[in-house]
């Protein structure tokens, strides 16, 4: 790029323009969303970008936005899609003032682009370890060579009571399965590089924790989702498990339909809450 060290500032965000990357420097503040604090910043290289686009926002506003090649971040790999716009990290929304000036810079950086198809390897650094959060039935942390959970006897299932607090190295794992818990069953899953056949449910199976109303926010799991992905491309190939499960037993789905009407009876789920993840069940059948 010809201008290096521009800085341009938008609503939680400044991006600075260098001339092989773009530095991404996020904001601290109550409105600012948790997870562009927990990541504090992001260097993306010009090689990690497949394109750039500049489009009309809300209430007066333009956003400038960068698509990133398929497997150049760890973090987008891991969210698999899942991430609700307003915490797209690649997102740089502006007043609708800076327009021409952002329109400048979405040309500039399309002039130094080179291709947009998939890459090999991570471009843009994972989020550092050691991490941790406390999902609903255990603390995961992890140290940058072993995931740990250890179990809450206030959610843990007796499955894995049973098996007892685990310990993974990555070396043993073969990748990450990472479900929102902004939606129903949120979780974080590892997968074994052995083959293993795991149960179907992640409530019952040791490597995996779930996720509940405060546990395993976003701007926690996520980043641990994907410092554990990282680690584990880097000791040998790693696969990321698509975010939904497999198709379950009808008895399985009319069990948890059942604990779902329970939950809307006692006022914990809401009347759209209710209809929305009884058809997301539905449809699984």
């Amino acid at each position: 790029m010809s201008r290096m060290g521009d800085v341009l500032a938008g609503f939680h965000a400044a991006w600075e323009f260098e001339s092989d990357s773009v530095l991404i420097r996020y904001e601290r503040g109550i409105r600012t969303p948790k997870l562009f604090q927990a990541l504090g910043e992001r260097r993306v290289p010009l090689g990690a970008i497949a394109g750039v686009t500049l489009a009309p926002g809300k209430r007066g506003t333009v956003v400038l936005r960068v698509e990133l090649r398929e497997g150049a971040d760890p973090l987008l790999e891991a969210a698999a899609g899942q991430l609700k716009e307003g915490c797209d990290p690649y997102r740089l929304v502006l007043p609708a003032e800076k327009e021409t000036l952002a329109e400048y810079y979405a040309d500039e950086l399309r002039a130094g682009l080179d291709g947009g198809g998939p890459v090999d390897g991570y471009l843009v650094a994972a989020p550092e370890a050691p991490r941790q959060f406390k999902a609903y039935d255990a603390k995961a942390s992890f140290d940058g060579r072993t995931v740990s959970f250890r179990w809450f006897w206030t959610g843990a299932s007796s499955a894995k009571w049973k098996a007892g607090d685990q310990s993974f190295p990555v070396t043993e794992l073969s990748g990450v399965q990472w479900r929102s818990p902004e939606v129903f069953e949120g979780h974080l899953r590892l997968m074994l590089r052995d083959g293993a056949t795991a149960p179907t449910q992640p409530d019952q199976d040791p490597a995996a924790v779930v996720f509940g109303l405060g546990y395993g926010p976003v701007h926690e799991s996520l980043p641990f989702a994907a410092a554990v992905l990282a680690a584990v491309r880097k000791s040998g190939p790693a696969a990321v498990v698509p975010a939904a499960g497999p198709r379950r037993d009808p008895a399985d789905i009319a069990e948890r339909i059942r604990h779902l009407g329970e939950l809307h009876q006692a006022g914990l789920v809401t009347d759209e809450e209710f209809s929305s993840k009884k058809a997301e069940l539905l449809a699984e059948l």
